[in-house]
């Protein structure tokens, strides 16, 4: 099965954890032995032999770089200058990975086309197609940077908030309505055609968002909040709305956001047996009987986005194994036609709608 990845920090595990991603993930693994400067050490999930593996033929690939309060562990500065300039270092490794083979940029609906059919022919020699995002937006130190990133990196999609308190937006942890200088940043984002991306928006800030934007719209990463009650979760009027306006919603692999009771940097996997992807299935599941349809869904992993096999599902060891992700929806009943859409054709028919204008 092709797999379409809404959501991988590959910028993120390149330059924060100083991953060669062009290695195997038991080469990254050893390298890290003995290292605990960050969550996530000896633990990594993702890389681009294993995405070959599993097929992973097209993702969404992020830039990164914060400077909420509070800060987080990875991708947060002290200032915009800082965190603009870790998104402009980000991005000079993509074009390294460009040249190296390894990646392809992916700007058109003809881009997507050519990729997808070059990709089925040879498989093995051809470069991993991205579409490149930004995940929050206080690197921006004007909004002049978002006509830059888009007319010089070729942005395609911006998710406004990460956590905290964002100068543009309110992240899921926080509270309160998208501000004037959101609003603003929303408006330059629909005059250059781009993809919103709401996920991480708290849920003021994206009643608002949605109201005011008229391009496309999607949720990358984003679970359901009916199976585990968490304000990061989407809800399930939310998930109607985002349906309404054609988004597709990508189940997410962080596995405190599919099981409940999951407490982060504390549980372990004996604590909670059904921390699997089954548990990731039942929000498939979930947004498939509430719609009756499964045309909203896709697959938005977050894979090593700041956490590894500690905190993925206890029976994924590589990003490889969502074939077997495939598998066990195949075993709940969903038909093929179904498990196409959900692993790649959901996400490329949104794509087509939004780049084919």
């Amino acid at each position: 099965m092709l797999i379409f990845d809404a959501h991988l920090d590959l910028s993120l595990n390149a330059l924060e954890f100083n991953r060669d991603l062009r290695l195997p993930v038991a080469t990254i693994r050893e390298g890290e032995k003995g290292m605990t400067d960050l969550q996530a050490r000896e633990g990594a999930t993702v890389s681009f032999p294993e995405m070959r593996k599993g097929n992973v033929g097209i993702c969404v690939a992020t830039l990164i770089g914060g400077c909420m309060k509070p800060a987080a562990p990875v991708g947060s500065w002290n200032s915009p200058p800082q965190a603009w300039a870790m998104t402009q270092g980000q991005m000079a490794w993509y074009r390294a990975m460009e040249k190296d083979g390894a990646l392809r940029q992916l700007l058109s609906w003809a881009d997507v086309e050519s990729h997808l059919a070059e990709w089925k022919a040879d498989r093995e020699n051809t470069p991993i197609g991205y579409i490149l995002s930004l995940e929050g937006t206080d690197s921006f130190r004007t909004l002049d940077d978002l006509d830059y990133a888009v007319e010089t990196h070729g942005l395609k999609a911006v998710g406004p908030a990460h956590y905290g308190e964002g100068r543009y937006a309110l992240g899921h942890d926080q509270s309160g309505p998208l501000s004037e200088k959101g609003r603003e940043l929303v408006r330059k984002m629909d005059s250059h055609g781009l993809i919103l991306d709401v996920t991480h928006l708290c849920d003021e800030t994206m009643r608002d968002a949605l109201e005011i934007y008229e391009g496309p719209v999607l949720a990358s990463h984003h679970n359901c909040r009916a199976l585990v009650d968490d304000p990061r979760q989407l809800s399930d009027e939310q998930i109607k709305i985002l349906a309404e306006k054609g988004a597709v919603i990508g189940v997410a692999f962080d596995i405190w956001m599919a099981v409940p009771g999951w407490i982060r940097r504390k549980t372990k996997h004996p604590d909670i047996p059904e921390a699997t992807m089954e548990a990731v299935a039942n929000h498939v599941d979930h947004v498939a009987q509430l719609l009756g349809t499964t045309k909203h869904t896709g697959i938005g992993t977050d894979l090593d986005g700041g956490f590894g096999i500690e905190q993925g599902p206890r029976d994924l060891d590589t990003i490889a194994d969502l074939q077997v992700f495939c598998e066990i929806l195949e075993k709940r009943g969903y038909s093929r036609s179904d498990l196409e859409g959900i692993f790649h054709q959901n996400y490329l028919d949104f794509l087509k709608r939004a780049w084919r204008k």
